[in-house]
């Protein structure tokens, strides 16, 4: 299978950074500042309008945990559809029950409104109680791609985790294992040494942008106290580039001999 990087945004300016920097499909979402959320239709049409790079859409109806009411398992479906109508060309799902497990039902509702569309398993797996066996719950279910850190902070520290699920997915075939939380050229250079397999990653390469407005009222948070409203997150398509580098360094060194 080819390699893939895959980067996650929250606008159309970072969307077209990733686009610039090499990125082979890109993860949308909006409020990325709190771990992603479902992305706007209207955002996702403006993507899609310049440029065929594939989209697969966040669905995460808030921040916070991934134990889903029957109404925002409602609004899910129904975001869905309404995403799948404005060109989304996948899905990042999930959900768990109170034990840590994945829901099946409740997985198995969503995929039925992805209809046909491919279906990432988003980073649930990472707080779950067996991420193995939630990997093999997902290839049973049909996801083609399952997004972990190997249920650590960041991909460096679950390594362990992540050569085991590397080591199922050649085993029995099953869906990628896309690699995330704290990748970036460096990261995915140490990994790909480390990690025999290791052939997809996902980032956000983001970099921080002052604010151009010149009068600044201090003190007054729009969300969480601390949270500094003077500086916007972006994609750096630098970073892109540099990490679309290291991940296709191999086939470089290849091809000169």
């Amino acid at each position: 299978m080819s390699k893939i990087l895959e980067v996650c945004v929250d606008s159309l300016a970072s969307a077209r950074a990733a686009r610039k920097g090499g990125a082979h499909r890109l993860e949308l979402c909006s409020a990325l500042a709190v771990g992603g959320l479902t992305p706007y239709a209207e955002l996702l049409r403006q993507i899609k309008r310049e440029g065929d790079l594939p989209v697969r859409c966040l669905m995460r109806p808030r921040a916070g945990d991934f134990l889903y009411t029957a109404e925002e398992i409602d609004l899910l479906c129904s975001q869905i559809r309404t995403l799948a109508q404005a060109g989304a060309d996948g899905f990042v799902i999930g959900a768990l029950t109170p034990e840590g497990d994945l829901d099946e039902p409740v997985m198995e509702r969503l995929l039925a409104a992805c209809g046909h569309k491919p279906a990432t398993l988003h980073r649930c797996i990472d707080v779950s109680r067996d991420p193995v066996a939630v990997y093999r719950q997902a290839a049973a279910l049909g996801l083609d791609t399952v997004l972990t850190s190997g249920g650590a902070a960041s991909c460096t520290a679950g390594v362990e985790t992540l050569a085991r699920l590397l080591a199922l997915r050649e085993e029995t075939k099953g869906p990628e294992v896309l690699i995330g939380a704290g990748v970036n050229a460096g990261v995915i250079a140490r990994l790909r040494a480390e990690l025999p397999g290791a052939r997809a990653f996902h980032m956000s390469g983001k970099t921080l942008l002052e604010s151009g407005m010149r009068f600044r009222r201090e003190g007054v948070p729009m969300g969480l106290p601390g949270l500094d409203e003077w500086h916007i997150q972006q994609t750096d398509a630098g970073a892109v580039f540099q990490a679309r580098k290291a991940l296709d360094a191999e086939e470089m060194a290849l091809g000169e001999k």
